[in-house]
């Protein structure tokens, strides 16, 4: 399967640095959290864009299930995703992925349809849910 986009992002200094994309469209300063261990500067962090990633990832599928099955997913729909990462410095973190699904107007039972099998079909979801299995929770 051939990829019509390819993404190519470029980090410098680890988590504290920069990173910024081959297309210049992206360029963000990088900061350690103060309860990482690292100065708490006012960059952001590989979970923030993880989190970002996950969460307009999953609401595009989610738009995209809804339409095909003739549902209006309402404008002011949301997904927040909430990434957590566990361990010592050295040894291998693990992260944890949380999504919560605000579909206003749409019937839970439905709502919950179209959630599961969007995160059939959303490639963030689909990358690491063996890894980092998401627990998912609609509103």
């Amino acid at each position: 399967m051939t990829q019509p986009y390819k993404a190519a992002v470029t980090a410098l200094g680890g988590r504290s640095g920069f990173a910024a994309s081959s297309d210049g469209r992206l360029r963000v300063e990088l900061s350690i959290p103060a309860v990482l261990g690292g100065a708490d500067g006012p960059g952001t962090n590989p979970e923030q864009l993880f989190a970002a990633a996950q969460a307009a990832s999953l609401l595009a599928a989610i738009r995209n299930v809804a339409q095909a099955r003739g549902v209006e997913v309402p404008a002011d729909s949301n997904v927040t995703a909430t990434v957590g990462v566990a361990g010592a410095a050295g040894t291998a973190a693990k992260l944890s992925v949380a999504v919560a699904v605000d579909l206003p107007c749409i019937d839970i039972e439905e709502a919950r349809q179209i959630v599961a099998e969007a995160m059939r079909a959303c490639p963030i979801a689909l990358a690491t849910g063996e890894r980092a299995p998401p627990v998912v929770n609609v509103d």
